[in-house]
């Protein structure tokens, strides 16, 4: 095994290569939360931005494009649920204003593309 991954479908669409940005601003957000914060709000953003990444990634093996369109549509829930956890990590001080400037816009430009990639599957 030479340690090297085929690379598939998935990684070639836009909206998972946003996601994997995404997920990577997440990870350095939630180093500047408090440690008590670990198991609670920072995991829980942790979770919802990988949850989008890999909801592309599962749906893209499904055999419809309707399955596909299910996967989408969890991405995109993930993707609001993360806006919604950095609202709150910014109401309690745990971030600032040009934390939240910085990734905002990757998040409205994931939400539109992956309806955007929806309808098209439809």
């Amino acid at each position: 095994m030479s340690g090297k991954f085929q690379k598939y479908r998935f990684e070639d669409l836009e909206v998972w290569q946003i996601g994997m940005k995404i997920v990577h601003e997440c990870y350095l957000l939630t180093k500047k939360f408090p440690k008590n914060e670990v198991f609670a709000l920072s995991d829980q953003l942790q979770r919802a931005s990988t949850s989008i990444c890999l909801n592309i990634a599962e749906g893209s093996g499904q055999p419809t494009t309707k399955g596909f369109s299910v996967y989408i549509q969890r991405s995109k829930s993930s993707a609001l649920e993360c806006v919604a956890c950095i609202k709150i990590a910014l109401q309690e001080n745990f971030i600032s204003n040009s934390d939240v400037e910085k990734i905002s816009p990757l998040f409205q430009e994931i939400y539109f593309k992956l309806i955007a990639l929806n309808k098209s599957l439809k």
